[in-house]
């Protein structure tokens, strides 16, 4: 009764992991907001905006040919800014600031080509203390959306990062909160990890067979060599390889040690490139970073099946963290910030990666422990859910090495 009770209580703690959120790349804007020298209530704005968000949102591939090309996107001009502009709105010490398109060019990102919407804000005051931005863009279509928001005033520099659950903020043009900023990228960095399912799915590859040991199963297989010899087939087996099987882990401190080695080796390589990406030492194109993230989902799961690395888990999370680093460091493209504020940005996404990796362990751990010792553990959750996660990891390969849309597969697993 206990053991069904925890199996129950796994199924579910699994089930609250947000298993239809998309795998990367996530849906991000870039809003970028400038004081002008020359007018003090004006404020120059620049918003980019993926071309493919804004083709599911308005549609803009009019011969649905899946190329969006630059005839489509200014065909469809007034319809961008007429989408994009009714979903923001700028206050300048709580007055309301008018929104008027100037421009719109098309740029090239790491992952794609991007709308770039330019517009004035015109405030009846001069160069506000506080700006207010309510941003509501793709709020009724993408609950996983997000705005990297940035505000220039002279040398003052204050952003923040806004979505559906947090639409709203105000930002201080006098002295900007770090603080806030910090605190703003910390729920960023949760969300990246809770939202991203290759992520998710690479950490509990490492950790599925934590609660488990490995040992050689020698006595199975002199039996069996024992009745091949009887019938004459000694000699064709008597070349193969022993046999192991999965036992459960004697102690919950190695369990512990074991785990701590996975995840510090993979914070420590993933925050190397997550740094040296958001600082632009270091730039790979997305699409080589998406692939090589769904291959560690791949090697991650297969090592479970037949494993290769036995004993050290944890080097498969330090040599694969670098290639997720850049992955994370997507969730910062764009960001142009003095080094205080790049510092609170950085940083706070960093320690909102931590939380959000430490709970999924947390969730997990503890139940894995309890399960170890039953066939449902080893057979259903190890051997079974490592087969799953192997079939998803290579249609994502495939999805994003080769660029092709694999059928049925997108509604459930989102690119």
């Amino acid at each position: 009764m206990k053991a069904s009770c925890l199996r129950l209580l796994f199924a579910a703690v699994l089930g609250l992991l947000p298993l239809t959120a998309g795998a990367h790349k996530e849906s991000d804007a870039y809003l970028t907001l400038r004081t002008d020298p020359a007018n003090d209530h004006v404020l120059h704005g620049q918003w980019d905006i993926a071309l493919r968000d804004l083709d599911y949102a308005i549609g803009l591939d009019g011969n649905h040919d899946g190329a969006i090309t630059w005839g489509e996107v200014q065909a469809k001009r007034t319809a961008i800014e007429s989408y994009a502009l009714q979903r923001l709105a700028i206050t300048g010490d709580g007055l309301t600031c008018q929104l008027t398109p100037t421009a719109q060019l098309v740029d090239e990102h790491t992952d794609g080509a991007y709308a770039v919407l330019r517009f004035d804000a015109s405030c009846d005051k001069n160069i506000p203390s506080t700006l207010g931005v309510a941003y509501h863009l793709m709020a009724d279509l993408d609950p996983y959306h997000r705005g990297i928001v940035t505000f220039h005033a002279g040398e003052r520099t204050a952003g923040a990062v806004l979505g559906p659950d947090r639409p709203t903020a105000t930002l201080n043009l006098r002295t900007p909160d770090r603080w806030k900023e910090f605190t703003s990228f910390v729920s960023d960095g949760i969300w990246h990890i809770w939202t991203g399912l290759d992520h998710i799915l690479f950490l509990l590859s490492l950790l599925l067979p934590a609660v488990l040991v490995r040992r050689r199963a020698d006595s199975g297989w002199r039996r069996s060599a024992m009745v091949a010899e009887g019938s004459g087939a000694f000699m064709a087996l008597a070349g193969q390889p022993p046999h192991y099987r999965w036992e459960a882990a004697s102690g919950l401190w190695p369990v512990f040690l074991d785990v701590l080695k996975v995840v510090s080796a993979f914070t420590v390589s993933h925050s190397v490139t997550l740094s040296l990406a958001v600082l632009n030492i270091v730039s790979l194109p997305s699409r080589l970073v998406e692939s090589g993230i769904a291959l560690s989902v791949l090697v991650a799961a297969s090592n479970n099946l037949y494993p290769i690395v036995r004993q050290r888990a944890w080097l498969i999370a330090f040599a694969f963290g670098f290639i997720h680093g850049l992955g994370f460091a997507s969730a910062l493209t764009g960001l142009q910030l003095p080094p205080a504020a790049m510092a609170a940005s950085l940083g706070g996404f960093n320690v909102g990666v931590e939380i959000g990796q430490e709970s999924i362990v947390l969730a997990f751990l503890p139940l894995a422990y309890l399960l170890r010792r039953t066939r449902f553990y080893r057979i259903g959750v190890l051997r079974v859910g490592s087969m799953l996660i192997c079939t998803v990891a290579t249609l994502w390969l495939v999805q994003r090495a080769f660029d092709l849309a694999v059928p049925g597969f997108g509604a459930l697993f989102q690119n």
